[in-house]
């Protein structure tokens, strides 16, 4: 099977802690990648609220200097996709398709011109925040009432033109709405599942839904247990589809994909292995009737559809 992800903190955990993506003790391991076909994987620089200024971007540096290195070292099965086609290529000689991604905005370190630093070193997609307020406006779990900044405004236009995805995942509602009417281009949600049916802050209202479905974007399924049910010690496997379910009730045929936040979340036990329970996932939605056609869609075809058609990858 074929399977395209949009949100990992691996590399970060790379980074942070000395780990090999080769064979590690992580969700996210190029080992557990060989049972998959096909597998593109979106690696966040994950910059915690406690950085800003210069130390939010020296470390997205280090993030993304570690993610060109296990690139080199594992150059048989791994290739950093930057440009046009390179997922494509990527995908034929079965590699690993390496997506740079950034979580928090506060990894320009305040100076709009590392927008154009970004799109040198390959980053496809940022989130604007992480859970707190930043230099570009509030995240979801902020006190106050407060959406973009002027210069988060200024920050959406240059991602824009710099071909980087704005993607709103941890946004407060009034950023999420500020972005909103203000974009040119498709949104994303990387990670976040459905308030409907789990009602934690960082997912998404039905409203919020459609108009990433209407903007022709992407949401990914979460697999945090907190985000999959009100219960958290109760959550599973199945929860998955249960939020899969309601995105589809609501037209999301050609914007649901999966966003499971690898090695940045607790899992579900039935989903604690990491990577390697993606087949049992697909099984899973297979048992539920869903035609396979779907399911390319949901776990591959969406996403990779989404970046080539933006000419991203």
């Amino acid at each position: 099977m074929r399977y395209f992800d949009l949100h990992c903190d691996t590399m970060t955990e790379c980074f942070l802690h000395g780990k090999k993506l080769r064979e590690n003790n992580l969700h996210v391991s190029l080992e557990k990648a060989r049972a998959l076909e096909a597998y593109g994987q979106c690696f966040a620089a994950w910059i915690p609220d406690d950085l800003r200024g210069e130390a939010a971007y020296q470390r997205f540096c280090g993030i993304a200097d570690r993610l060109g290195m296990e690139a080199a070292e594992n150059e048989k099965d791994m290739a950093v996709c930057r440009g046009p086609g390179d997922l494509t290529e990527a995908r034929k000689q079965k590699k690993c398709g390496a997506v740079l991604t950034v979580e928090n905005g506060a990894a320009l370190g305040g100076r709009l011109e590392n927008i154009q630093v970004f799109r040198e070193r390959g980053v496809k997609m940022c989130t604007l925040t992480w859970n707190g307020e930043n230099e570009l406006g509030r995240g979801v779990m902020a006190g106050g009432s407060a959406g973009l900044t002027e210069f988060g405004r200024q920050a959406v236009r240059g991602f824009e033109e710099a071909g980087i995805v704005i993607d709103l995942s941890h946004a407060s509602p009034e950023l999420f709405d500020d972005v909103a009417a203000m974009a040119g281009k498709p949104l994303v949600a990387s990670h976040s599942n459905a308030k409907a049916v789990c009602g934690h802050p960082r997912n998404l209202a039905d409203g919020q839904f459609t108009v990433i479905k209407n903007s022709g974007g992407l949401v990914g399924l979460n697999f945090y247990k907190g985000f999959l049910h009100d219960r958290p010690e109760e959550a599973s496997m199945a929860d998955v589809l249960r939020h899969a379910e309601h995105f589809l009730a609501l037209g999301g045929e050609d914007v649901l994909a999966m966003g499971g936040d690898w090695d940045g979340a607790a899992l579900p036990e039935d989903m604690a292995e990491g990577l390697g329970v993606v087949p049992e996932l697909y099984e899973m939605f297979l048992r539920h009737n869903y035609p396979e056609s779907l399911l390319e869609k949901i776990f591959y075809g969406n996403a990779a559809r989404f970046f080539q058609g933006q000419n991203l990858l």
